[in-house]
């Protein structure tokens, strides 16, 4: 899953000659960058807006830092806390600032205040808000992916389970490569994948899940996940291809 920081955000000095004002975010550009020069439609990419400040525990320093550092931090964070299905977003897993500090940084600023009505423009084209609230302060509050379409990947959470599931998957797949296409084979598949899959479902990762291998799959295995994403419920069906000799 890329992280990407995109046009339309401040320009440090170092990038710039332009006086500040000029090198402020705007979100009316970074909106129109996204939706009319990117044009995106990938569940595998990301962005945030604005940059925020961190500060230094070392050195006290204060700098400015694109949005993508603290949003891989997010991630990271909510790895380790919740699982990689749940959303590093919010009050909770995604608070940049206070006693949480969910991106490994002390974050102590945006580079701009954001209004419901800006948020709502960056989200709509797939552009997590970074926002900062009076008591909470500064929190990532959003978690789509670049992909336009809808559907239930079109949220970081859902894509990075698909990724984690796939990747697991994929590594019970080998154990039976080149094993006979026999019940006895499938069972040893499906001995490693239910138990891994219902840990999954237990975490709250997926509503349900089927699994499909037998004599009328011929060396294919279809996966089945049902999988619920804020207001968006789907099924996403995996085929992985192996042969038998």
């Amino acid at each position: 899953l890329a992280v990407i920081d995109i046009q339309g955000d401040y320009t440090p000095d170092t990038e710039g000659t332009d006086e500040e004002k000029m090198r402020l975010p705007m979100v009316s550009e970074a909106v129109a960058y996204v939706k009319d020069e990117l044009s995106p439609n990938s569940s595998y990419g990301a962005c945030y807006f604005p940059w925020v400040q961190i500060k230094d525990d070392f050195s006290s320093n204060q700098l400015w830092v694109p949005p993508s550092v603290v949003a891989l931090g997010t991630f990271s964070y909510t790895k380790k806390n919740s699982a990689v299905w749940f959303a590093p977003a919010g009050f909770n897993r995604g608070g940049l600032s206070g006693p949480n500090r969910s991106s490994g940084l002390n974050v102590i600023n945006s580079r701009m205040g954001l209004t419901v009505k800006e948020r709502d423009a960056l989200y709509e084209v797939g552009i997590n808000p970074i926002a900062k609230f009076p008591a909470e302060g500064v929190v990532v509050f959003g978690q789509k992916t670049l992909q336009q379409t809808p559907s239930a990947l079109d949220r970081i959470n859902v894509r990075r389970l698909m990724n984690f599931v796939k990747k697991e998957i994929s590594r019970f797949a080998t154990t039976v490569l080149f094993d006979p296409n026999v019940q006895v084979t499938w069972d040893r598949f499906t001995g490693k994948a239910n138990p891994f899959l219902n840990s999954v479902k237990t975490g709250l990762g997926v509503t349900d899940y089927k699994i499909v291998l037998d004599k009328t799959t011929t060396g294919i295995i279809i996966i089945g996940l049902v999988v619920t994403s804020f207001k968006l419920s789907g099924i996403i069906i995996f085929l992985f291809l192996f042969k038998h000799e």
